[in-house]
């Protein structure tokens, strides 16, 4: 697909870019067979193709307009699109420069304004976790709506104290260790069982993806130097033999620290070599399946796996988690339909485009009361949570499970 960029654009990172993922693109249309927003309404506009078009225009010089941004916010960014195409359109870097593009010249309603700066400001600060604490207190008085984001208090149990030879460095989050703490805890339970030592640097925080979604990407870009700043010091020394993260959704930001910081020439380098260290904690499976064999016993049942689309789509990884729970004892199964479709989560999307995340939200659940488990699991806090407010079945992190059928020592 051939562009002529406005004046503008020209010459810029940002343009370049755009110039060069939309000159892969044929306009083949498989993308939309898979998208789930087209799934839902049926709107060219709402699908990859037709997002890639009026990003174009824009960068053509057309003016966008209010519609032209409901249509890219109506994106998931869940990048299903992106294991779809047969030419490697990148459409996730390309919705990213749209929005930001579109959203400097189109004002957006002051109401609207204010629940994405909330968003942005609200969720990375250290008042996130009182506040969370505050609503779980009165969890059974909260409105349906409210009482859906805001999960029951978690007692996550102790963290080893043990030191080991392996070490990993573990990214803790933003919203997690408030509304999940048993998922950080049993990580690093795990691992210790394995033989292999969590160490949380208390400078790292939000990984940078919710406020550079929400289009306050300088905003991001500084606590993605941020991270880098507290992990520095551990990857320089080599202390470390990877950074672990248990939330997809930070695995696919932090993966690509090193494309989202290529122009800052302080950070470059660093955050090149940060992404090259990044692990999906599934990936350590493999290893770590021959030393917990021995220690597992995995209760009777089926256990729904959901492979969140930011581990399956955005970090190409599929199969693994199943694969090696089943080895250990479990019987994981997926869903026999749709298992790459995106529940509606989606980092803030559930809260921004309510209507579509719940209807995607049933429809997988539908999918997955079909295999008739005893319980859920998936592999990244929105997820879980979204999945959650949605059943009476318990839905938890894959570790959390691992960490549960764990005998003593």
């Amino acid at each position: 697909m051939q562009t002529e960029l406005a004046p503008e654009f020209q010459g810029t990172p940002e343009g370049q870019e755009a110039e060069a993922i939309l000159r892969k693109c044929v306009h083949c249309g498989f993308c939309t067979a898979t998208c789930p927003t087209y799934q839902l309404l049926g709107d060219e506009l709402d699908g990859p193709r037709g997002r890639i078009y009026l990003i174009k225009q824009v960068l053509e010089g057309k003016a966008p307009t209010r519609a032209t941004q409901l249509h890219l916010d109506r994106c998931l960014t869940c990048r299903n699109c992106e294991s779809t195409c047969p030419s490697g359109v990148q459409y996730g870097h390309l919705v990213d420069i749209g929005r930001r593009i579109v959203d400097d010249k189109v004002p957006r309603p002051p109401v609207e304004k204010a629940v994405r700066w909330t968003l942005k400001e609200g969720l990375p600060s250290p008042l996130f976790a009182p506040a969370m604490k505050l609503g779980q207190s009165v969890r059974g008085l909260l409105p349906a709506s409210l009482k859906a984001k805001v999960p029951a208090a978690q007692d996550p149990g102790l963290w080893p104290t043990r030191e080991h030879a392996r070490k990993v460095l573990l990214l803790a989050g933003c919203v997690q260790p408030a509304m999940a703490p048993n998922i950080n805890a049993a990580t690093a339970r795990v691992l210790d069982a394995a033989g292999i030592q969590c160490i949380v640097p208390p400078a790292a925080g939000c990984c940078g993806a919710v406020k550079f979604h929400l289009n306050d990407q300088e905003g991001g870009k500084a606590q993605m130097r941020a991270n880098i700043d507290a992990w520095w010091p551990h990857v320089e020394a080599g202390e470390v033999e990877a950074i672990v993260m248990n939330a997809s959704g930070c695995g696919v930001t932090v993966r690509e620290y090193g494309h989202t910081l290529a122009h800052d020439t302080a950070y470059a380098e660093k955050a090149r070599r940060i992404s090259a260290l990044t692990r999906d904690l599934s990936e350590l499976l493999p290893d770590l399946v021959p030393q917990l064999k021995a220690r597992v016993r995995a209760p009777e049942g089926v256990v729904a796996y959901h492979p969140p689309c930011t581990l399956q789509h955005g970090q190409k990884l599929r199969g693994g988690v199943e694969t090696h729970l089943r080895q250990l004892g479990f019987d994981v199964q997926v869903a026999r339909n749709e298992s790459h479709l995106c529940c509606g989560s989606a980092g803030t999307y559930s809260v921004l485009q309510p209507e579509l995340a719940y209807q995607l939200r049933d429809r997988k659940l539908e999918h997955l009361s079909q295999l008739q488990p005893r319980a859920v699991a998936s592999a990244n806090i929105g997820c879980i949570t979204h999945l959650q407010s949605g059943t009476a079945l318990p839905v938890r992190h894959w570790v959390e499970w691992l960490d549960a059928a764990l005998l003593p020592a």
